[in-house]
């Protein structure tokens, strides 16, 4: 009975000591190194077709756009009024699209074989009004946190405990 309650505490701890532990903790690599590419079809010809807009959507016009593929610059591109980019005979493959303050990478397919869900050009979206997370209030982030789920636990625990003990130890009744 003694080594079932030596036990019983380990595991206790072991759980409370892996509600601190934040989840990145257990990950298998940073998000900061994940990308995610867009797949973008070629045109006849290999022709890749994008658009630079800024935060509202309008076209960004005259700004420099660079095609890279192994931190080489492959192309490097004006856009027109409109913000709207080409560049002929670009080879399938995964290349870094970038201007001034945004970047993107994409994976180029050759015409009639790209899957899909690819895109018919590449957007790239300028300057940084993107929200990436925000701490909102309410009892959703709260559960979020280990310490109040750790201390829920505990209570959901420790109350119905006490009451089977104050059950027992009360004198019976006449």
């Amino acid at each position: 009975m003694r080594k079932i309650n030596v036990l019983a505490r380990v595991m206790v701890s072991l759980a409370a000591v892996g509600l601190c532990i934040p989840s990145v903790a257990f990950s298998a690599a940073p998000a900061a190194q994940l990308k995610v590419a867009a797949d973008v079809a070629l045109l006849n010809g290999n022709v890749l077709v994008g658009q630079l807009v800024n935060e509202n959507g309008t076209g960004v016009a005259n700004a420099s756009v660079l095609v890279q593929q192994n931190d080489k610059t492959v192309v490097a591109l004006k856009t027109d009024k409109q913000g709207v980019f080409a560049a002929k005979d670009v080879p399938p493959g995964v290349y870094r699209l970038a201007s001034n303050d945004t970047q993107g990478v994409y994976r180029l397919w050759a015409p009639k074989t790209a899957p899909p869900a690819a895109q018919q050009g590449a957007l790239l979206v300028q300057g940084n009004g993107v929200v990436r997370g925000q701490a909102a209030r309410g009892l959703r982030n709260m559960l979020a946190n280990p310490w109040i789920v750790a201390g829920i636990v505990a209570c959901a625990v420790a109350i119905p405990v006490a009451i089977h003990n104050a059950d027992h130890d009360s004198p019976a009744s006449p």
